[in-house]
């Protein structure tokens, strides 16, 4: 009887010991599945702040007419510079050896050399005042004398207006308005993006994110030697990166993006 008694005893511990074991893996994996579907809620998240990030996509949307040829400007040799600071240039009119034109859709840009007593080299700046909102569309100003492969190149910008953005760029190994790469800085998104565009879309490849305030003037400055590209911000390097896409020499300019109202001023441009 007492063998009896301790054998049910022990039945009885050993059932309740697979109950609590029972229970306890059922809470892990319980757990377990919480905290992966956690982790693929902060990822989803994540992901859907970078879709929603209009300037990190890229892609967009070529020109609607494929844009005329650039006419063809000399190769400057290392060590030639060109420095435009817009003083000598009537205002309210395009300013001397530059062309506009644009990427993307919406309508044509505006640039004008306009008086400006903030201006760092007064008394004039060239700006980009057409507000049209359309999101994949980027005025440019290209200048016209030269062109070149490896360069340091630098503007004074200030970011004026816009809704949709208050941007505003540099341009360089421009073959035409579907081809080259662009550095930039945002006032709205507080970020400094490097793309390159190919046919008319546009690709991110590097980029740094700090404050990229308003209404001041900021100095935007790239150098290209073959491959690799730097780019500086208020005199601080932001971005270093490498890109085969564009080999070739181009010419440089001016850009900004859908509706930036933006000033610049002093571009410099030196054949490395």
């Amino acid at each position: 009887m007492g063998k009896l008694t301790l054998s049910l005893l022990a039945a009885v511990v050993l059932g309740l010991a697979s109950l609590v074991a029972c229970t306890n893996t059922d809470s892990d994996r319980k757990k377990t599945v919480s905290s992966a579907a956690a982790a693929r809620g902060q990822n989803a998240s994540q992901q859907k702040t970078e879709e929603n990030d209009a300037d990190e996509n890229g892609e967009g949307a070529p020109n609607a007419a494929t844009p005329a040829p650039e006419k063809s400007a000399p190769q400057q040799a290392s060590g030639q510079q060109l420095i435009y600071n817009f003083d000598s240039d009537p205002v309210g009119q395009l300013p001397a050896k530059f062309h506009s034109a644009r990427t993307g859709q919406g309508s044509e840009s505006t640039w004008a050399v306009m008086a400006d007593p903030s201006a760092p080299s007064k008394p004039n700046v060239v700006a980009q005042t057409s507000t049209d909102k359309t999101d994949y569309r980027f005025p440019l100003l290209i200048a016209d004398e030269g062109s070149f492969r490896d360069v340091d190149l630098s503007v004074k910008f200030k970011a004026v207006s816009g809704s949709v953005d208050q941007a505003g760029g540099l341009v360089f190994r421009l073959k035409d308005p579907n081809n080259y790469y662009i550095v930039r800085a945002n006032a709205l998104e507080d970020n400094y993006r490097l793309y390159h565009v190919v046919d008319g879309r546009r690709r991110q490849f590097a980029g740094a994110n700090f404050k990229v305030t308003p209404g001041v003037w900021h100095e935007l400055r790239v150098e290209a030697v073959g491959n690799k590209l730097s780019c500086y911000y208020d005199g601080a390097k932001k971005i270093e990166a490498t890109d085969d896409t564009l080999k070739d020499a181009g010419k440089v300019g001016l850009w900004t993006k859908a509706d930036s109202v933006t000033s610049f001023d002093d571009l410099n441009v030196t054949a490395k």
